[in-house]
């Protein structure tokens, strides 16, 4: 049997492949064996998102754990990973299981654990989980009947949806959103946002929030080339103010001004900074992966604030918000927490704050990031996902590690970074990083610069050079 390997972000793997009920039964005795090595009666929590076979994956976990006497609670119907974090955190449970692939191609599904405190589960503990994973699954739950065991004190089904809205109604002045105005857009990328959202925003604008497993072919990451279609739209209506976009388990962001143009996730941890501190005057440190602008460094040095970097995986952002007073933790990749709320990624929440800020200044996104370029100067931002054979990755990583790069094109590497991956700061404005992804067989490539023009010839040259 092949060994099942956790990722930057859980276990994922192709569906019907590596992906199989066994497997999911072999990672849940695993997680299982780790509770009750760890406490006494635990408590899981186990939620599926929207992608094919969810239920019956979800279901396969259920079984598992009850089998092993677990106490366990679950969601009907799909729900996002914010849920799913926040109900393992009000319920006092002990692990919370999501079968998730995020932001994946539509032919994977995954399994993610969530820890007591609402977030991921810290990685050495993760680590732990991987080393009880069995070659076969020992636990026969053919004989499980769910529909009995909720009749018994075992098996709980709960409503996490509507507990999740009730949080948000609690948590931000929606009237004023509402009254504001503001003409709003939601694109769920036929993820787990594609009701919550409505119920949250009745007058709120919607695309593709309909039930969709295949996710239209369409791998559900909210970057700008994957929402061609919201940013046609956008630009052909002229009517909107913003729009936002959530990813398959609707824990990470996307979002455009009113023209149509994508922002990324490096102006929206700029944005919340802003707003958090300047605007309602909180403090505390932030957190940021590797992979994030340097300008955020610049924007937290103008308000006094400590900044934290990172490994790449927003786990290891979680770890530093359970244990110290972080105001804001963010990843490039759109995974965004924020004080207030769980330690957790939670695209509709980051996006809500931003919606909020812009109903209560009484100004548009383009403005509010002016105001933010008055402290750190414009920039743009773009990554490349190199889809290359496994020897040319390994190849360029090697050269990385070995210092053969002294630089790119025209321009010369002043400074390294490694703390994960490779990044080459070509001078104060501009820099590019090398890093292979932690969740997918790709190379991922990262610039920035003063223009996008630039960003582009940066990242055309670096591509040249390590490709060569």
């Amino acid at each position: 049997m092949d060994k099942i390997k956790f990722g930057t972000d859980g276990w994922r793997a192709i569906i019907a492949k590596e992906f199989t009920t066994e497997n999911v039964a072999r990672v849940t005795e695993a997680t299982g064996l780790w509770l009750q090595k760890n406490y006494e009666n635990p408590t899981v929590f186990v939620g599926h998102d929207c992608r094919f076979a969810g239920e019956l994956f979800m279901e396969t976990s259920v079984k598992v754990f009850l089998k092993m006497g677990l106490n366990v609670r679950m969601s009907r119907g799909f729900v996002s990973t914010p849920m799913v974090s926040l109900a393992a955190n009000r319920f006092n449970c002990q692990i919370g299981v999501v079968l998730t692939a995020s932001h994946n191609p539509p032919s994977y599904n995954g399994y993610k654990l969530k820890a007591d405190f609402g977030g991921p589960l810290a990685p050495e503990h993760v680590q732990e989980v991987e080393d009880l994973i069995p070659d076969v699954c020992t636990i026969d739950c053919s004989n499980i009947d769910l529909d009995a065991h909720l009749e018994g004190d075992k098996l709980m089904v709960d409503d996490i949806e509507t507990m999740y809205v009730d949080h948000v109604k609690n948590s931000f002045d929606l009237d004023a959103i509402q009254s504001s105005g503001l003409k709003l857009i939601y694109d769920a990328m036929y993820g787990a946002g594609q009701r919550v959202l409505p119920r949250i925003l009745p007058n709120v604008d919607l695309m593709h929030c309909d039930y969709n497993p295949s996710f239209m072919g369409q791998a559900p990451e909210p970057i700008g080339k994957n929402l061609k279609e919201l940013e046609a739209h956008l630009k052909s209506t002229g009517s909107f103010d913003c729009a936002l976009a959530t990813d398959g388990d609707a824990d990470r962001i996307g979002m455009f001004n009113g023209a149509g143009e994508f922002i990324d996730s490096h102006h929206l941890i700029l944005l919340l900074i802003h707003y958090l501190v300047k605007y309602k005057g909180q403090t505390g440190k932030v957190a940021i992966a590797f992979s994030v602008t340097p300008r955020v460094k610049k924007l937290c040095d103008h308000y006094g604030l400590e900044v934290i970097t990172t490994k790449i995986g927003f786990k290891e952002i979680a770890s530093i918000m359970v244990s110290d007073d972080v105001l804001v933790g963010g990843e490039e990749s759109g995974g965004i927490a924020v004080k207030g709320h769980i330690p957790e990624r939670d695209g509709i929440w980051m996006g809500l704050i931003i919606w909020e800020f812009m109903a209560k200044s009484g100004k548009t996104l383009d403005e509010l990031i002016e105001e933010v370029y008055e402290i750190v100067n414009p920039f743009k931002f773009e990554r490349s996902d190199l889809h290359i054979t496994e020897d040319l990755k390994q190849s360029i990583i090697a050269n990385c590690k070995a210092g053969k790069y002294e630089g790119f094109g025209e321009y010369t590497i002043r400074n390294i970074e490694t703390i994960d991956g490779f990044k080459f700061f070509l001078d104060d404005e501009r820099w590019v990083m090398i890093r292979p992804s932690g969740t997918e067989p790709v190379l991922r490539v990262y610039a920035e610069a003063p223009t996008l023009e630039e960003v582009r010839k940066i990242l055309k040259i670096t591509e040249e050079t390590i490709c060569a």
